[in-house]
């Protein structure tokens, strides 16, 4: 579970003469141990702090509350892993989730309570309270080294087991996009779509799973993207669905518009023209092409045709964050590499009146793109 994900951290601190380190971001730590946490409602209630991974000399050590402990028994079997959990909830005793991490964090760092030298440590991520433990437990001459954002590349090119979980993430997209095809109908609202799309979700994965992102009509005042609301469907509407569901861990995304009556002329142009611009954007998808000049030259495509540019990236990546590692924006020199997992989404916004955005997955592959989404994305209407 996930060896190559730590075999690359360890080389990477490696390289910087590291040899203990504290991972304290979520998504790292998703990435290190394959840990996936129910984030639906947030942190856990009676957890004391972040999930935890203490990185000393080639083995990986997750310290965890309890009950997301035993979400991890598998990353604990792993020869070069442990793991070590603290009390969570408990009626025996005053909640005290707090201390007991301090307890557990004191504990896995004992070990190397005498030694000298560096230490890596995600300081965003760690609390305070925390940092003074651990600067209490080692030797006052230990150097911290900061280290955020250091895991963040090596992230970008998906390992075989990453690209398993992803794959299974957009089939459920895909079944969220036909219950949307389905539910767009004139007099419904948005969030009755939304609820006929989660429910077809949740069925096909047999358990809970978070979602986002957009599903709005086109005529919202500012239709480029919200949570949905009581906005009821209008017979002439467009109806744009952005879904990410966020299963084993891992983010999938897609778009797609749909329409409760006939489009006008009007919107199957604008439908045209992005679909094109989806194509073309996915033609451009190849290991060494530079993220910047794709996203310019999409943006290109939309102003060619003679309709105002979408304000937001043309594509990103996803993994165990919905953005990460490639951004596909103006300001991006990134060098698309084999392996590499994200969206396209070019779009046309008419805000108050219609917009149209189209979504699709690509896998960075030595031949081009492989489109990893199979939702319909035609102007078909729903039935």
């Amino acid at each position: 579970m996930h060896q190559e994900q730590r075999r690359r951290a360890q080389a990477k601190l490696a390289a910087h003469g590291i040899e203990r380190a504290l991972f304290a971001n979520l998504n790292s730590v998703k990435w290190l141990a394959g840990l996936a946490p129910p984030v639906q409602l947030g942190p856990n209630l009676f957890a004391g702090g972040p999930l935890l991974v203490w990185y000393q000399e080639g083995r990986f050590t997750l310290l965890a509350v309890d009950t997301d402990a035993a979400a991890a028994e598998a990353f604990g079997r792993q020869p070069d892993c442990a793991v070590v959990s603290y009390p969570g909830y408990t009626i025996k005793a005053p909640l005290a989730g707090a201390e007991h991490l301090v307890t557990a964090l004191q504990q896995v760092v004992a070990g190397s309570a005498g030694r000298d030298g560096q230490v890596g440590v995600e300081m965003r991520d760690v609390p305070a309270w925390l940092m003074a433990t651990l600067q209490e437990t080692l030797p006052p001459s230990t150097e911290f080294i900061p280290i955020d954002g250091w895991l963040e590349p090596l992230r970008a090119v998906k390992t075989e087991e990453e690209l398993d979980k992803l794959r299974k993430n957009f089939a459920l997209t895909d079944v969220g996009h036909a219950a949307a095809r389905r539910a767009v109908q004139a007099g419904q609202r948005e969030i009755d779509v939304w609820t006929a799309i989660h429910s077809a979700v949740e069925r096909a994965a047999g358990c809970r799973v978070p979602m986002g992102n957009d599903c709005i009509v086109g005529h919202r005042p500012a239709n480029i993207g919200g949570w949905p609301l009581d906005y009821e469907i209008r017979p002439d509407d467009a109806f744009i669905v952005d879904l990410s569901t966020v299963w084993h861990g891992y983010w999938s995304d897609s778009c797609a518009t749909y329409y409760p009556g006939e489009p006008t002329a009007q919107q199957i142009a604008m439908h045209r023209t992005v679909s094109e611009a989806l194509a073309f954007a996915i033609s451009l998808v190849r290991p060494g092409a530079v993220a910047q000049e794709i996203d310019r030259r999409v943006r290109q495509f939309i102003a060619d045709a003679g309709y105002p540019v979408y304000p937001h990236h043309t594509g990103h990546g996803v993994g165990v964050s919905g953005h990460e590692a490639p951004r596909l924006v103006p300001y991006s020199q990134e060098v698309l590499k084999e392996g590499m997992v994200f969206m396209l989404e070019p779009a046309i916004y008419l805000p108050g009146e219609t917009g149209v955005r189209l979504e699709d997955a690509v896998l960075v592959t030595s031949g081009g793109a492989e489109v990893l989404t199979k939702h319909d994305k035609s102007l078909q209407r729903g039935r």
